[in-house]
């Protein structure tokens, strides 16, 4: 949700002078606290704000790239959500409380 969220925020921003673009990188950031050998459970992620080239403005958002994240970033939520409540009925059918 925090993607989603930064990404929309970028597009919102597409005609805004000066404005540069934020992502979040998951991956970059859970890789880089696991190395460092930081507890999860303190793990925070931070949008962060890459320059892009900038148009005439000055603006740096690329409509059809972000567009293409926030389908990516979607696609990846729902494939998450869908194991995660694949895991969920695993538990409750070992469990025995499958379908109460």
């Amino acid at each position: 949700m925090q993607r989603q969220t930064v990404l929309t925020s970028d597009l919102a921003n597409a005609d805004t002078a000066n404005f540069q673009p934020q992502d979040v990188d998951f991956q970059d950031q859970l890789n880089a606290a696991v190395s460092a050998g930081q507890p999860l459970s303190q793990l925070t992620f931070q949008a962060t704000t890459s320059p892009q080239m900038a148009g005439v403005d000055g603006n740096g958002v690329n409509t059809d790239a972000v567009s293409a994240d926030l389908a990516e970033n979607g696609l990846e939520y729902q494939a998450l959500a869908q194991v995660l409540s694949t895991h969920n009925s695993i538990l409750q059918e070992a469990m025995g409380t499958g379908g109460q």
